[in-house]
């Protein structure tokens, strides 16, 4: 019996009392898992299916080309990061935003510790660790901008210009991409609040240039309006 431990991203219901899992595994990447009887009465452990919730799943042998079934999970940590509403919003905005762009992604141990990152950082009341963690993403992926001495950003060539290039990338907004690549420690940096809906607009805008298929996340106005 094979096991895995990842993060849940999504969850469909499948028939009656079944479902099919979206999740981010260390081991395998991006993977889909069939859940059975998840909806049943006397089932509690639907309590278990979070956005971004850290599982570990025990899985049947995989018959043909069929999905590969779990035959038992449980939660690896928990946390309060779901009583928190802003932190709900963050869960639920970066679990739709992985859920979209990493279903062609394989095993990779970096985003995977991101992501681990990312909810320390959430647990411990950083607000605005969603957008450093975008960022990191970029990193990771190896499309992030190449910092130079010029001060604004041209998001579709992915360099600092000497004149402005697009109309979000003003000198406040390049000023704080050029920050947190910079960094060392990117979570550490504070972005002010007057700049945090600009600046989540530019790295959205950054990542339609460079990410093949990029789509703005359904739950983008919502945490628009939790951070006003």
């Amino acid at each position: 019996m094979n096991s895995q431990k990842g993060f849940l991203l999504s969850y469909i219901k499948y028939g009656e009392n079944d479902a099919v899992l979206h999740c981010f595994t260390e081991d395998e990447g991006f993977q889909s898992y069939f859940l059975k009887g998840i909806y049943t009465r006397k089932n509690k452990k639907k309590a278990l299916l979070l956005p971004l919730s850290k599982l570990n799943f025990s899985l049947l042998p995989v018959r043909g080309n069929g999905i590969q079934t779990i035959s038992r999970f449980e939660m690896i940590k928990s946390n309060d990061i779901y009583t928190d509403i802003r932190c709900n919003s963050v869960v639920f905005f970066i679990s739709d935003f992985l859920n979209q762009n990493l279903r062609h992604e394989n095993k990779n141990h970096q985003i995977f510790f991101c992501l681990e990152e990312f909810i320390d950082e959430l647990e411990n009341g950083n607000y605005q660790s969603h957008l450093i963690f975008m960022i990191k993403i970029l990193k990771i992926q190896g499309v992030a901008p190449l910092l130079n001495d010029r001060i604004f950003l041209d998001p579709e060539t992915g360099t600092f210009s000497s004149e402005s290039m697009h109309q979000i990338f003003n000198e406040d907004i390049s000023a704080i991409w050029q920050a947190i690549l910079a960094s060392e420690h990117p979570y550490r940096i504070k972005i002010p609040s007057p700049y945090r809906k600009d600046f989540l607009d530019s790295i959205l805008v950054y990542y339609h240039y460079h990410i093949t298929d990029f789509r703005i996340p359904a739950s983008l106005e919502i945490i628009q309006q939790i951070f006003e």
